[in-house]
């Protein structure tokens, strides 16, 4: 099963000093196993708050190993191709 990880947490995990933190460690675990899930608006929030673009760019470039979970109204199912 994977995970959905909030802004916070990715904020936490991916500052410079990053602190010791059981949320940070636990991402650490869940990036390891491949259950890390995210979506658009988390992924635009965390590169939202970085100014030089050249950090920007490494940031966004590391995300993309996790793909965009796709979102669907609650009670409702994907059509099958």
């Amino acid at each position: 099963m994977k995970v959905l990880v909030d802004t916070s947490v990715w904020s936490l995990a991916l500052r410079r000093r990053a602190p010791a933190h059981e949320s940070v460690d636990e991402l650490k675990r869940l990036v390891a196993h491949g259950r890390v899930a995210m979506i658009g608006p988390i992924r635009q929030e965390v590169l939202s708050g970085l100014r030089d673009p050249a950090a920007f760019t490494r940031l966004r470039d590391h995300l993309r190993a996790f793909p965009d979970e796709r979102l669907e109204p609650a009670g409702e199912q994907a059509a099958s191709p």
